[in-house]
């Protein structure tokens, strides 16, 4: 059972560091780079939907797996666990099917689009205010992700660094019969 425990560490692993790279790396530099915010919307919403569908694949899985019996010692961390998870499933499905989803039907119901709205139109206000809930919810859900990440570990490594003995520390050594005293 210990690959299980690796595999899932680097599952949950891989969705965090995407999801970070995204947020810090990609987004940025797509609205930095093109020359057009639709383009760089239609790249950036791309790539959020395979970062929350990623997301919410793994997290289900992960929480599928946490139910299978390993005799951890301490139950709470593992629900605690399975809450984190819960979250992170949460917030990538919100953001994708509630969020996302409404996000497309505002610039759909727009007939320019949503940057060259003016600030105080109803379709733009709304955007925004959708827009920040997006970015709150995936912040949301990497923060569950970042703790599960550290509570796995923890199990992980508790396993392997059970009480040594003090025979383990400092063998016995015996003297052929010869070299007694």
């Amino acid at each position: 059972m210990k690959i299980v425990s690796k595999i899932e560490l680097l599952l949950i692993a891989l969705w965090l560091g995407a999801a970070c790279f995204f947020s810090l790396a990609v987004a940025p530099s797509v609205f930095a780079v093109l020359p057009s915010r639709e383009w760089a919307g239609f790249v950036v919403n791309r790539t959020l939907t395979i970062i929350n569908f990623s997301g919410l694949i793994i997290s289900l899985i992960l929480l599928a797996v946490s139910f299978i019996p390993r005799g951890e010692a301490k139950k709470v961390w593992a629900w605690i666990q399975r809450i984190l998870l819960f979250i992170v499933a949460l917030a990538c499905g919100a953001g994708q099917l509630i969020i996302g989803l409404y996000l497309e039907y505002l610039r759909k119901s727009s007939e320019i689009p949503i940057s060259k709205l003016p600030a105080d139109n109803p379709i733009k206000m709304q955007f925004d205010m959708w827009h920040q809930y997006s970015v709150w919810v995936l912040i949301a859900g990497m923060i569950a992700a970042l703790l599960a990440f550290f509570i796995m570990s923890r199990s992980n490594s508790s396993g392997s660094t059970a009480k040594k003995k003090k025979d383990d520390i400092m063998p016995e050594f015996n003297l052929p019969d010869d070299l007694k005293f």
